[in-house]
């Protein structure tokens, strides 16, 4: 039975939105939304864009699946670094929003793109706030991802080591990109041409030059220059007393969806243990654990996700490779996702699966991904950071595909080893290898998994649990 809460106002923040972005967090904000909506809430959204061709700061309103979004260009033409979590002009845009909606609840899923300021200022207009944590950027300013510019973890948080970090990591737009993002935004509002993607364009082959012939110099020598270096460590340290100083008091109940995320923001930063809970996602049952499994006489190996080094696509394929061909002809290898990023990144990945005879299938809607987890003996989630909960692993398991996952973080936390799959070694092609090489040969016991169902929380329990949280802290603030 559906949890029936008194008739809210609610105003769900985040960096993203579809259909201009649709990343887990984005997609996630979307479907619990439209849920919300249809229980008879007055929902809407606060986004950021990036769109060179508008003018910056212009805040637009549109609709998708009948919620309303405010949507906010941000060209990340920052003047320094603190404008990258604190920006005045994303907060005064904010209480417009806030002034005209006066939302009961302000519900955080990212502030990427926008401004710790949102969150204090929801909270003295009297809205209860809540704040789930979809991975670490509270804690690292480098997207929140944990990861040092040489590609290792941060398993700790120190402040000397983000110092040599930051300076090779290009927090905001160029004079360059300024001057041209004016000269489109004009073009467009006076003319209506939108030049943008070809600008695009031709910015990401211009940097990919540039990069080649100085910007990792430069920023290899910056990052060993202790001035440099020590500037950038203070500005880090100064960023993590603001952001606790801002965002935790003003928070109502923070949600973290594993509880390796929840222990790193308790143990690591000190937040009470009673304002952050550990609450899962849901999955949408009907839409993955009824859909007929399909056969096949070969191991139909498969990658969900988007490609981008972080996911680790890149390992995948190494691994794959590392077999022997006759090996390799006993599975299918394919690779699905978005390409949208890092072009020289992708041409690698497009070698590579050529090479060892993988395919690229390119991005799937929703319905696709249910289609391609029923039509897969074993997915392969090779992610090479701290991961929060995967969306794709959860409806691995509503679909009872057998997993492989990197071996750290909420993966290996949502996949019991002999269950629901199995672990292997973050970023350890030849650990991940040796793992196909049992699956392929029969020998990991694929067939074995899935002996007792799985035990998911379904889509509509996890908005009822939402829901019921909303109203005891909205409640509370009135």
């Amino acid at each position: 039975m559906l949890y029936v809460a008194p008739s809210l106002k609610i105003l769900l923040v985040t960096h993203g939105f579809p259909p201009h972005r649709t990343a887990g967090t984005e997609t996630y904000t979307a479907e619990l939304g439209v849920a919300l909506r249809a229980r008879g809430h007055d929902v809407a959204v606060f986004t950021a864009l990036k769109d060179i061709s508008r003018p910056d700061y212009q805040l637009t309103r549109r609709e998708h699946r009948g919620l309303v979004v405010h949507e906010l260009v941000n060209n990340l033409f920052h003047r320094d670094f603190v404008e990258t979590y604190q920006n005045p002009r994303v907060e005064s845009a904010f209480d417009a929003v806030v002034e005209s909606f006066r939302p009961d609840v302000v519900h955080v899923q990212h502030l990427l793109y926008l401004s710790s300021g949102l969150v204090p200022r929801a909270r003295a207009r009297g809205a209860a706030i809540l704040f789930t944590l979809h991975d670490f950027w509270l804690q690292c300013p480098r997207l929140g991802q944990r990861i040092h510019a040489d590609g290792g973890l941060c398993d700790t948080i120190d402040f000397a080591r983000c110092g040599t970090c930051l300076p090779s990591f290009k927090f905001g737009q160029g004079d360059f990109e300024r001057r041209v993002g004016g000269v489109l935004a004009g073009l467009r509002a006076g003319t209506g041409i939108d030049l943008g993607p070809i600008a695009r364009g031709v910015s990401a082959r211009l940097g990919k030059k540039n990069k080649k012939l100085a910007d990792v110099d430069r920023a290899g020598e910056e990052a060993l220059d202790p001035v440099v270096a020590d500037r950038f460590a203070r500005a880090a340290d100064s960023r993590t007393r603001a952001l606790k100083h801002a965002v935790v008091p003003a928070v109502d109940l923070f949600l973290a969806p594993s509880r390796f995320l929840r222990d790193r923001f308790v143990d690591e930063w000190g937040v009470p243990p009673d304002r952050v809970e550990h609450l899962r996602f849901g999955v949408d049952l009907d839409a993955f654990a009824w859909r007929p499994r399909s056969t096949s006489d070969k191991l139909r190996v498969s990658f969900l996700g988007s490609l981008v080094p972080l996911k680790g696509p890149h390992v995948l394929l190494d691994a794959w490779s590392r077999l022997d061909a006759d090996v390799r002809a006993r599975g299918r290898l394919a690779l699905h996702g978005p390409a949208l990023h890092h072009p020289e990144y992708q041409a690698q990945l497009a070698r590579a699966a050529a090479a060892c005879g993988a395919v690229l299938g390119g991005p799937l809607d929703r319905d696709g991904v249910a289609r391609a987890l029923a039509a897969t003996d074993l997915l392969v989630v090779p992610s090479l950071w701290f991961e929060n909960s995967p969306l794709v692993i959860l409806e691995a398991i509503a679909s009872r595909t057998p997993l492989l996952v990197s071996n750290l973080g909420g993966m290996a936390e949502l996949v019991e080893p002999g269950v629901s799959g199995y672990h292997f070694a973050m970023g350890d092609a030849a650990d991940l290898a040796q793992k196909l090489l049992l699956a392929l040969e029969g020998r990991l016991g694929l067939d074995r998994l899935y002996a007792r169902p799985p035990e998911l929380p379904r889509f509509d329990a996890h908005v009822d649990a939402v829901l019921e949280r909303y109203a005891r802290f909205a409640r509370a603030t009135r």
